[in-house]
């Protein structure tokens, strides 16, 4: 599994659309495998689009996304979780241990939809492992 989470300074990205560098981590059975950044210095929505799923992302964490860069990304089959904030590797933790929704990894202005995101997460996650709801 590769996730890819975008890195301004110590944080994530405020906006992917604009991200200048993206932190690829893969994990396999054994826990994290490789770890690498590259950097995006595509300016058109459509070839930055190319260019990350041309890295094999499974996950892409993000802090606030433009509905068509989503759009490009989701039918690329990407699974895209937005308007998270705050640093990588707690971002990435909590991701790993199914916490990625608490309050304190939101954007601002972003806490109220916590319960709808959290929500479709875990319909997505079922679906994948091939559970249904009770």
């Amino acid at each position: 599994m590769r996730i890819a989470i975008p890195i301004w300074g110590d944080k994530i990205s405020p906006l992917l659309d604009t991200a200048s560098r993206l932190l690829i981590v893969e994990f396999g059975e054994k826990g994290e495998t490789s770890r690498f950044q590259i950097f995006l210095d595509e300016l058109n929505l459509s070839r930055r689009s190319l260019r990350i799923s041309g890295l094999n992302i499974d996950t892409l964490i993000c802090g606030a996304i433009s509905k068509p860069f989503f759009r490009m990304l989701q039918s690329a089959g990407i699974e895209i979780i937005p308007e998270i904030s705050g640093d990588p590797e707690n971002i990435l933790q909590a991701y790993l241990n199914g916490n990625i929704f608490h309050s304190r990894f939101m954007m601002p202005g972003c806490r109220g939809r916590r319960l709808k995101h959290r929500n479709w997460w875990r319909s997505q996650q079922n679906s994948f492992l091939g559970k249904t709801k009770p």
